[in-house]
């Protein structure tokens, strides 16, 4: 879907829901081609823009929404053009069809054709061929009839719940805006079920080219009157969204009739079974995440356990070599110290020899000196006789 779009004049809107501040805004569209000259002289070429501004200048005072080239070949440039207000279409495709645009520099002229923009959107002689000529339908039961629409494009934004503070978008809101139409059966919005990627493969969260988060959506009616309504009031529309400041933008949704049984009760008891199986399979890898993540605590607290076990024996062995070296230390000091008293021991008793050595030689000198004077003294008592 394109992105939203600012609307300057909300004159022609009607309600949609204005408690959450949508409506229903008539698209304005128009498809403008202009025919290319064959160029004659090499090199030279139209420029895309110059026709552009030229188209913008042939509706005077006015101005378009929007103008963009849709394609682009070496007969025609096609565009496609937006005004503010449905009145305006009639003025703005005057001022266009039919009309010429000159060039600078090139001698043909260029034919502009204009008309309005042709918006494909299923009638009520569509739904019900389809389901008429359906082979595999039960117009008796719902979903397999015309009461379901399906929409594209909504943004979530306007869907949320205002008090929630998320921007997804709610059933609640979806029900309450559509419910205008007649009594609703059921709804579905497939991004809000985390199973129906899975389910189906596809993607349901789309952004469009304005980076808003857009969404698609069941609505199924309970009478066949809600249905038509609804698809009548959609008809030719964009979706518009009124802030409380009063300013409001506006986008192109898709809107079609479901086609796919997606409401049908054979639908969604199928994928209510699918969803249990998912859940089943999410509970199983759960369980087995759980396990092996408790298999894994267990393995990290048993290295733990093993990696104290290392730890407390190489600290053990630490301690023992410490223990082993400071005895070892212990000894040589007992040892040297042994030495060392045995050294002073061995001084001392030597010493004490020398000692006793020089005191018997005194001793020995006395008794000589004793038995000399003795000697003298008989020698000197023998010479007096």
């Amino acid at each position: 879907m394109a992105a939203a779009t600012i609307v300057h004049d909300t004159s022609e809107a009607v309600e949609l829901c204005p408690l959450h501040g949508l409506y229903l805004k008539p698209i304005t569209k128009m498809t403008i081609s202009v025919a290319l000259p064959q160029l004659k002289q090499p090199g030279k070429s139209i420029s895309n823009w110059e026709v552009m501004e030229r188209l913008k200048g042939m509706v005077h005072n006015h101005q378009f929404s929007t103008l963009r080239i849709s394609k682009s070949t070496m007969d025609f440039i096609r565009f496609e053009g937006e005004v503010e207000n449905r009145s305006m279409v009639r003025s703005f495709l005057a001022c266009l069809d039919g009309k010429t645009i000159k060039l600078s520099g090139f001698s043909d002229i260029l034919k502009v054709r204009a008309a309005e923009f042709k918006i494909d959107f299923p009638t009520r002689h569509d739904w019900d061929s389809f389901f008429r000529d359906a082979k595999d339908m039960n117009e008796t039961l719902p979903g397999e009839r015309p009461d379901t629409i399906h929409l594209e494009g909504l943004p979530c934004k306007w869907f949320a719940l205002k008090e929630s503070g998320s921007e997804k978008p709610s059933e609640d809101v979806l029900v309450k805006v559509f419910e205008k139409f007649g009594e609703i059966r059921n709804v579905d919005i497939p991004m809000l079920d985390p199973y129906r990627e899975e389910m189906t493969g596809r993607n349901f969260h789309t952004f469009s080219f304005g980076g808003h988060l857009n969404f698609e959506a069941y609505v199924q009616y309970c009478e066949y009157a809600g249905f038509i309504q609804a698809m009548s009031a959609l008809r030719g529309m964009k979706l518009m969204y009124k802030g409380e400041d009063g300013k409001a933008v506006a986008c192109n949704i898709k809107v079609s009739f479901d086609s796919t049984k997606h409401l049908s009760d054979a639908s969604i008891k199928k994928r209510q079974l699918e969803r249990q199986k998912l859940q089943e399979l999410e509970q199983q890898r759960e369980e087995q995440k759980r396990r092996e993540k408790e298999a894994e605590e267990r393995q990290r607290a048993e290295e733990r356990k093993q990696k104290e076990l290392e730890e407390l024996e190489r600290e053990r062995k630490r301690e023992e070599k410490l223990r082993k070296r400071e005895q070892k230390q212990r000894d040589r000091e007992l040892r040297r110290s042994q030495k060392k008293l045995e050294k002073l021991q061995a001084e001392e008793q030597k010493k004490l020899q020398e000692k006793i050595r020089l005191e018997e030689r005194k001793l020995l000198l006395a008794q000589r000196n004793l038995q000399s004077i003795r000697l003298m003294a008989e020698l000197l008592s023998r010479a007096k006789c």
